[in-house]
């Protein structure tokens, strides 16, 4: 797929705030790693064990940047299915099950992204990267929305923490998020970051 990508200007152009930006994602993601995830590993794995067939990490290709393909992590929450590579999760998704309903609503199931930040994939905070497919199918449709993919993608954004996270169900709610992750591109500092980290840990254990 060839995007054309936009000549405008944006902080994360400077190759000093991508580094300041770097640095940061590998502290966070080391102190995610070594202090949170071998528990979490241990407690969320068994019970998906228990509770549905499959592999405990769910592995899928998304976009990252430059449309740079990579594979991304996640706790499994889903049964087995076809649909894995096309269609998104949606409220009742007969796929989810309970346990992965928790997962899902707690973000949980994104801990393993963690090593997607520390490989370099991904960063802390950035546009949500999304399945191949749909990539494809918003690049046609939706103005700027090649603009996403000029920075590395994140676990959570600007978006996530103004309610635009999960399913998107129609094309207007999809335009909102690129409007918010663009406006985020556009504005980036790591002021900027901690506050979306903050927020983001406010919504999971409000």
């Amino acid at each position: 797929m060839n995007i054309h990508y936009p000549a405008y200007s944006f902080p994360l152009q400077r190759k000093s705030n991508r580094i300041l930006k770097r640095i940061i994602d590998i502290v966070f993601a080391l102190l995610v790693l070594i202090l949170i995830y071998p528990w979490a590993y241990i407690i969320v794995g068994c019970c998906i064990k228990i509770k549905m067939p499959g592999k405990i990490i769910f592995s899928q290709k998304r976009n990252g940047i430059y449309n740079k393909v990579f594979t991304c992590y996640k706790f499994r929450s889903m049964l087995p299915n076809k649909e894995s590579d096309s269609q998104q999760a949606s409220d009742g998704d007969p796929r989810i099950t309970p346990f992965g309903r928790f997962l899902r609503i707690t973000s949980m199931d994104e801990l393993p992204q963690f090593w997607n930040v520390l490989k370099g994939d991904m960063s802390v905070v950035g546009p949500r990267p999304h399945m191949l497919v749909h990539t494809k199918q918003y690049c046609d449709i939706i103005p700027d929305y090649n603009k996403r993919l000029l920075v590395k993608p994140g676990i959570t954004g600007w978006a996530q923490v103004h309610n635009l996270r999960g399913e998107t169900e129609n094309l207007e709610k999809m335009k909102k998020r690129v409007e918010y992750d663009i406006w985020y591109i556009e504005h980036w500092s790591l002021a900027l970051d901690i506050r979306i980290m903050f927020k983001t840990l406010k919504i999971i254990f409000r």
